[in-house]
Protein backbone atom coordinates (compact mmCIF):
# COMPACT_ATOMS: atom_id res chain seq x y z
CA UNK A 1 0.00 0.00 0.00
CA UNK A 2 1.38 3.39 -1.05
CA UNK A 3 0.77 6.75 0.58
CA UNK A 4 -0.64 8.07 -2.72
CA UNK A 5 -3.29 5.35 -2.70
CA UNK A 6 -4.16 5.94 0.94
CA UNK A 7 -4.40 9.71 0.39
CA UNK A 8 -7.50 9.16 -1.77
CA UNK A 9 -9.42 7.72 1.18
CA UNK A 10 -11.36 9.48 3.95
CA UNK A 11 -10.11 10.75 6.42
CA UNK A 12 -6.54 10.16 5.18
CA UNK A 13 -7.06 12.76 2.44
CA UNK A 14 -6.96 15.44 5.14
CA UNK A 15 -3.80 14.28 6.91
CA UNK A 16 -0.35 15.83 6.75
CA UNK A 17 2.38 14.02 4.80
CA UNK A 18 4.06 12.94 8.03
CA UNK A 19 0.86 11.51 9.50
CA UNK A 20 0.08 9.80 6.19
CA UNK A 21 3.40 7.96 6.36
CA UNK A 22 2.53 6.82 9.88
CA UNK A 23 -0.83 5.58 8.60
CA UNK A 24 0.90 3.53 5.89
CA UNK A 25 2.90 1.82 8.62
CA UNK A 26 -0.21 1.13 10.71
CA UNK A 27 -2.32 -0.33 7.89
CA UNK A 28 -2.63 -4.12 7.70
CA UNK A 29 -3.14 -5.47 4.15
CA UNK A 30 -5.62 -8.33 3.70
CA UNK A 31 -6.39 -10.53 0.70
CA UNK A 32 -9.90 -11.94 0.28
CA UNK A 33 -10.82 -14.78 -2.03
CA UNK A 34 -14.12 -14.70 -3.90
CA UNK A 35 -16.92 -15.62 -1.49
CA UNK A 36 -14.87 -14.93 1.64
CA UNK A 37 -16.58 -13.01 4.48
CA UNK A 38 -14.75 -9.99 5.87
CA UNK A 39 -17.19 -9.31 8.73
CA UNK A 40 -20.71 -10.36 9.68
CA UNK A 41 -23.85 -8.39 10.52
CA UNK A 42 -24.21 -7.57 14.25
CA UNK A 43 -20.49 -8.23 14.75
CA UNK A 44 -18.76 -5.92 17.24
CA UNK A 45 -15.15 -5.77 16.11
CA UNK A 46 -12.54 -3.04 16.49
CA UNK A 47 -11.31 -2.68 12.92
CA UNK A 48 -11.84 -0.17 10.11
CA UNK A 49 -11.66 -1.61 6.58
CA UNK A 50 -11.06 0.02 3.18
CA UNK A 51 -11.48 -1.68 -0.19
CA UNK A 52 -8.43 -1.12 -2.40
CA UNK A 53 -9.04 -3.60 -5.24
CA UNK A 54 -11.95 -5.81 -6.24
CA UNK A 55 -15.66 -5.80 -5.42
CA UNK A 56 -17.62 -6.60 -2.25
CA UNK A 57 -21.28 -6.87 -1.33
CA UNK A 58 -22.86 -5.52 1.85
CA UNK A 59 -25.89 -7.61 2.81
CA UNK A 60 -28.32 -6.41 5.49
CA UNK A 61 -29.85 -9.91 5.60
CA UNK A 62 -33.37 -8.52 5.59
CA UNK A 63 -36.03 -9.33 2.99
CA UNK A 64 -36.82 -5.70 2.14
CA UNK A 65 -33.20 -4.49 2.15
CA UNK A 66 -31.24 -4.99 -1.08
CA UNK A 67 -27.54 -5.78 -1.00
CA UNK A 68 -25.09 -2.97 -1.71
CA UNK A 69 -22.23 -3.55 -4.13
CA UNK A 70 -19.00 -1.59 -3.57
CA UNK A 71 -16.38 -1.33 -6.34
CA UNK A 72 -12.78 -0.33 -5.62
CA UNK A 73 -12.13 3.20 -6.88
CA UNK A 74 -15.75 4.30 -6.49
CA UNK A 75 -16.87 7.17 -4.28
CA UNK A 76 -18.30 4.69 -1.76
CA UNK A 77 -14.95 2.89 -1.58
CA UNK A 78 -13.24 6.11 -0.44
CA UNK A 79 -15.00 5.59 2.90
CA UNK A 80 -14.73 2.72 5.42
CA UNK A 81 -16.81 -0.36 4.68
CA UNK A 82 -19.98 -0.27 6.86
CA UNK A 83 -18.17 1.44 9.70
CA UNK A 84 -21.04 1.61 12.23
CA UNK A 85 -20.80 -0.93 15.05
CA UNK A 86 -22.34 -3.39 15.66
CA UNK A 87 -22.08 -4.07 11.93
CA UNK A 88 -25.27 -3.36 9.97
CA UNK A 89 -24.17 -5.55 7.06
CA UNK A 90 -22.32 -8.74 6.26
CA UNK A 91 -19.42 -8.00 3.91
CA UNK A 92 -18.57 -10.69 1.34
CA UNK A 93 -16.00 -10.56 -1.48
CA UNK A 94 -17.66 -10.86 -4.91
CA UNK A 95 -14.25 -11.07 -6.57
CA UNK A 96 -10.70 -11.53 -5.26
CA UNK A 97 -10.11 -8.37 -3.19
CA UNK A 98 -7.37 -6.36 -1.55
CA UNK A 99 -8.39 -4.66 1.69
CA UNK A 100 -6.48 -2.61 4.24
CA UNK A 101 -7.41 -2.77 7.93
CA UNK A 102 -6.74 -0.27 10.70
CA UNK A 103 -7.29 -0.71 14.43
CA UNK A 104 -10.10 1.71 15.34
CA UNK A 105 -8.31 3.18 18.35
CA UNK A 106 -4.98 3.65 16.57
CA UNK A 107 -6.67 5.32 13.60
CA UNK A 108 -8.66 7.65 15.82
CA UNK A 109 -5.55 8.68 17.77
CA UNK A 110 -3.61 9.31 14.57
CA UNK A 111 -6.29 11.55 13.08
CA UNK A 112 -6.94 13.39 16.34
CA UNK A 113 -3.27 14.12 16.91
CA UNK A 114 -2.66 15.26 13.37
CA UNK A 115 -5.60 17.64 13.49
CA UNK A 116 -4.54 18.94 16.88
CA UNK A 117 -0.94 19.56 15.86
CA UNK A 118 -1.08 20.52 12.19
CA UNK A 119 -1.73 24.19 12.90
CA UNK A 120 0.71 24.49 15.76
CA UNK A 121 3.63 23.13 13.72
CA UNK A 122 3.50 26.34 11.69
CA UNK A 123 3.90 28.37 14.89
CA UNK A 124 7.52 27.24 15.23
CA UNK A 125 8.73 29.79 12.69
CA UNK A 126 12.07 28.86 11.18
CA UNK A 127 11.98 25.48 12.91
CA UNK A 128 11.98 22.05 11.31
CA UNK A 129 8.40 20.77 11.67
CA UNK A 130 9.45 17.17 11.10
CA UNK A 131 10.84 16.93 14.63
CA UNK A 132 7.35 17.43 16.05
CA UNK A 133 6.05 14.48 14.09
CA UNK A 134 9.09 12.46 15.16
CA UNK A 135 8.12 13.42 18.69
CA UNK A 136 4.64 11.98 18.21
CA UNK A 137 6.20 8.63 17.32
CA UNK A 138 7.73 8.60 20.82
CA UNK A 139 5.65 6.31 23.05
CA UNK A 140 5.75 9.00 25.75
CA UNK A 141 3.23 11.04 23.81
CA UNK A 142 0.76 8.40 22.61
CA UNK A 143 -1.40 8.81 25.72
CA UNK A 144 -1.22 12.58 25.93
CA UNK A 145 -4.68 14.04 25.23
CA UNK A 146 -4.68 15.92 21.91
CA UNK A 147 -5.96 19.00 23.73
CA UNK A 148 -2.70 19.07 25.73
CA UNK A 149 -0.41 18.89 22.73
CA UNK A 150 -0.54 22.57 21.82
CA UNK A 151 0.55 23.55 25.33
CA UNK A 152 3.18 20.85 25.40
CA UNK A 153 4.84 21.82 22.12
CA UNK A 154 4.64 25.49 22.95
CA UNK A 155 6.46 25.02 26.25
CA UNK A 156 9.41 22.99 25.03
CA UNK A 157 12.51 25.20 25.02
CA UNK A 158 15.40 24.52 22.59
CA UNK A 159 18.84 24.30 24.23
CA UNK A 160 21.98 24.05 22.01
CA UNK A 161 24.66 21.90 23.70
CA UNK A 162 28.31 21.02 23.08
CA UNK A 163 30.24 17.76 23.26
CA UNK A 164 31.36 17.07 26.83
CA UNK A 165 28.82 19.45 28.35
CA UNK A 166 27.28 18.29 31.63
CA UNK A 167 23.49 18.55 31.48
CA UNK A 168 22.53 16.91 34.78
CA UNK A 169 24.63 16.18 37.85
CA UNK A 170 23.97 13.37 40.28
CA UNK A 171 22.73 14.67 43.64
CA UNK A 172 21.29 17.95 42.37
CA UNK A 173 17.61 18.86 42.45
CA UNK A 174 15.51 18.21 39.35
CA UNK A 175 14.25 21.19 37.38
CA UNK A 176 13.75 20.09 33.75
CA UNK A 177 12.75 17.13 31.59
CA UNK A 178 14.87 16.77 28.43
CA UNK A 179 14.36 15.30 24.97
CA UNK A 180 17.31 14.78 22.64
CA UNK A 181 16.55 16.32 19.27
CA UNK A 182 20.09 16.15 17.87
CA UNK A 183 23.25 14.51 19.16
CA UNK A 184 23.89 11.78 21.75
CA UNK A 185 24.47 11.67 25.50
CA UNK A 186 25.80 9.30 28.15
CA UNK A 187 24.21 8.50 31.52
CA UNK A 188 26.58 7.62 34.38
CA UNK A 189 26.27 7.04 38.11
CA UNK A 190 28.96 7.53 40.75
CA UNK A 191 29.61 4.57 43.05
CA UNK A 192 31.22 4.18 46.45
CA UNK A 193 34.43 3.19 44.71
CA UNK A 194 34.48 6.55 42.98
CA UNK A 195 34.50 5.23 39.42
CA UNK A 196 31.41 6.24 37.40
CA UNK A 197 29.35 3.40 35.96
CA UNK A 198 27.88 3.90 32.48
CA UNK A 199 24.14 3.21 32.60
CA UNK A 200 22.99 4.15 29.12
CA UNK A 201 23.71 5.93 25.86
CA UNK A 202 20.90 8.19 24.67
CA UNK A 203 20.17 9.03 21.04
CA UNK A 204 17.78 11.45 19.26
CA UNK A 205 14.18 10.88 20.30
CA UNK A 206 15.11 9.61 23.75
CA UNK A 207 14.56 11.51 26.97
CA UNK A 208 16.03 11.90 30.44
CA UNK A 209 15.53 13.82 33.67
CA UNK A 210 12.10 12.47 34.58
CA UNK A 211 13.25 10.43 37.59
CA UNK A 212 13.86 13.35 39.93
CA UNK A 213 10.79 15.26 38.75
CA UNK A 214 8.45 12.37 39.53
CA UNK A 215 10.05 11.14 42.75
CA UNK A 216 10.96 14.55 44.18
CA UNK A 217 14.37 13.13 45.05
CA UNK A 218 17.79 14.49 43.91
CA UNK A 219 19.12 13.47 40.49
CA UNK A 220 20.27 9.83 40.63
CA UNK A 221 22.66 10.05 37.68
CA UNK A 222 24.83 12.41 35.66
CA UNK A 223 24.22 13.09 31.96
CA UNK A 224 26.97 14.38 29.66
CA UNK A 225 26.80 15.10 25.94
CA UNK A 226 28.90 12.87 23.72
CA UNK A 227 28.53 15.22 20.76
CA UNK A 228 27.28 18.65 19.85
CA UNK A 229 23.51 18.67 19.71
CA UNK A 230 20.19 20.23 20.48
CA UNK A 231 17.99 19.43 23.46
CA UNK A 232 14.36 20.33 24.04
CA UNK A 233 13.59 20.91 27.69
CA UNK A 234 10.34 21.16 29.62
CA UNK A 235 10.02 22.84 33.03
CA UNK A 236 9.13 20.61 35.99
CA UNK A 237 5.67 22.12 36.51
CA UNK A 238 4.72 21.67 32.84
CA UNK A 239 6.11 18.14 32.85
CA UNK A 240 3.95 17.08 35.78
CA UNK A 241 0.74 18.50 34.35
CA UNK A 242 1.18 17.69 30.66
CA UNK A 243 3.15 14.43 30.68
CA UNK A 244 3.28 12.76 34.08
CA UNK A 245 -0.45 12.81 34.82
CA UNK A 246 -1.54 11.21 31.51
CA UNK A 247 1.18 8.53 31.66
CA UNK A 248 1.26 7.43 35.30
CA UNK A 249 -1.90 5.49 36.18
CA UNK A 250 -2.61 4.62 39.82
CA UNK A 251 -4.49 1.44 40.83
CA UNK A 252 -5.76 0.43 44.28
CA UNK A 253 -4.99 -3.00 45.73
CA UNK A 254 -8.35 -4.55 44.84
CA UNK A 255 -8.09 -3.38 41.23
CA UNK A 256 -4.50 -4.63 41.07
CA UNK A 257 -5.64 -8.03 42.30
CA UNK A 258 -8.30 -8.21 39.61
CA UNK A 259 -5.74 -7.30 36.94
CA UNK A 260 -3.42 -10.07 38.12
CA UNK A 261 -6.20 -12.67 38.15
CA UNK A 262 -8.13 -11.74 35.02
CA UNK A 263 -5.66 -9.93 32.77
CA UNK A 264 -2.43 -11.73 33.61
CA UNK A 265 -0.82 -8.56 34.96
CA UNK A 266 2.72 -8.86 36.32
CA UNK A 267 3.64 -7.48 39.75
CA UNK A 268 6.96 -5.66 39.42
CA UNK A 269 8.89 -4.61 42.52
CA UNK A 270 11.22 -1.74 41.59
CA UNK A 271 13.02 -1.49 44.93
CA UNK A 272 16.66 -2.46 45.41
CA UNK A 273 17.54 -6.16 45.47
CA UNK A 274 18.14 -6.26 49.23
CA UNK A 275 14.81 -4.56 49.92
CA UNK A 276 13.04 -7.10 47.74
CA UNK A 277 14.71 -10.06 49.48
CA UNK A 278 13.71 -8.71 52.88
CA UNK A 279 10.01 -8.84 51.98
CA UNK A 280 7.87 -8.49 48.87
CA UNK A 281 4.43 -9.24 47.47
CA UNK A 282 3.79 -12.87 46.61
CA UNK A 283 4.42 -13.65 42.94
CA UNK A 284 6.22 -10.38 42.19
CA UNK A 285 9.36 -9.97 40.11
CA UNK A 286 12.21 -7.65 41.02
CA UNK A 287 13.52 -5.07 38.56
CA UNK A 288 15.21 -2.22 40.45
CA UNK A 289 14.55 1.23 39.09
CA UNK A 290 18.22 1.86 38.35
CA UNK A 291 18.30 -1.18 36.03
CA UNK A 292 15.00 -0.57 34.30
CA UNK A 293 16.38 1.23 31.25
CA UNK A 294 18.82 -1.60 30.63
CA UNK A 295 16.41 -4.50 31.14
CA UNK A 296 13.06 -3.19 29.93
CA UNK A 297 13.53 -4.95 26.58
CA UNK A 298 13.33 -8.30 28.38
CA UNK A 299 9.77 -7.61 29.55
CA UNK A 300 6.77 -8.95 27.64
CA UNK A 301 5.04 -5.93 26.01
CA UNK A 302 1.80 -7.90 25.67
CA UNK A 303 1.20 -8.06 29.44
CA UNK A 304 0.10 -5.28 31.81
CA UNK A 305 2.47 -4.39 34.67
CA UNK A 306 1.65 -3.25 38.19
CA UNK A 307 4.67 -1.55 39.70
CA UNK A 308 5.26 -0.98 43.38
CA UNK A 309 7.90 0.21 45.82
CA UNK A 310 7.68 1.31 49.44
CA UNK A 311 5.80 4.58 48.99
CA UNK A 312 4.92 4.88 45.30
CA UNK A 313 7.64 7.37 44.36
CA UNK A 314 10.05 5.01 42.64
CA UNK A 315 7.25 2.99 41.07
CA UNK A 316 5.76 6.18 39.59
CA UNK A 317 9.09 6.92 37.93
CA UNK A 318 9.35 3.34 36.69
CA UNK A 319 5.81 3.42 35.30
CA UNK A 320 6.62 6.57 33.36
CA UNK A 321 9.75 4.97 31.91
CA UNK A 322 7.83 1.85 30.87
CA UNK A 323 4.99 3.91 29.40
CA UNK A 324 7.61 5.72 27.31
CA UNK A 325 8.50 2.35 25.86
CA UNK A 326 4.93 1.41 25.04
CA UNK A 327 4.16 -0.79 28.05
CA UNK A 328 0.80 -0.88 29.82
CA UNK A 329 2.17 0.19 33.22
CA UNK A 330 0.29 0.99 36.44
CA UNK A 331 1.35 2.07 39.93
CA UNK A 332 0.09 0.43 43.13
CA UNK A 333 -1.34 3.39 45.04
CA UNK A 334 0.72 4.20 48.12
CA UNK A 335 3.10 1.29 47.62
CA UNK A 336 3.80 -1.21 50.39
CA UNK A 337 3.25 1.43 53.06
CA UNK A 338 -0.43 1.51 52.10
CA UNK A 339 -0.77 -2.26 52.44
CA UNK A 340 -1.49 -1.79 56.14
CA UNK A 341 -5.03 -0.84 55.22
CA UNK A 342 -5.44 -3.41 52.45
CA UNK A 343 -5.41 -7.18 52.40
CA UNK A 344 -2.08 -8.17 50.79
CA UNK A 345 -3.53 -11.51 49.75
CA UNK A 346 -5.92 -9.68 47.42
CA UNK A 347 -3.04 -8.82 45.10
CA UNK A 348 -1.45 -12.23 44.64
Amino acid sequence: MQATQLSQLVPFNGLSDEALQLAVQQGRPLHLEQGQTLFARKEMDHETYYLLNGEVSLDAEEADAPSLVIHAGSEAARHPLARLKPRLYTCVARTPCEVVAFADDALDRLVARDQATSYEVTEFEGDDPSWLFDLLRNQSFTRVPPANLHSLFGRFEPVPVAAGQEILRQGEAGDYYYLIREGSAQVTRSTKGGKPVVLARLEPGQSFGEDALISGEPRNATVNMLSNGLLMRLAASDFRILLQEPLVHQVAADEAGAMVRWRGAVLLDVRMEDEYKHGSLKGSLNLPLYLLRLRAKALDPARPYILYCQTGRRSSTAAFLLAQRGFDAHVLTGGLDAMNIFNPASIS
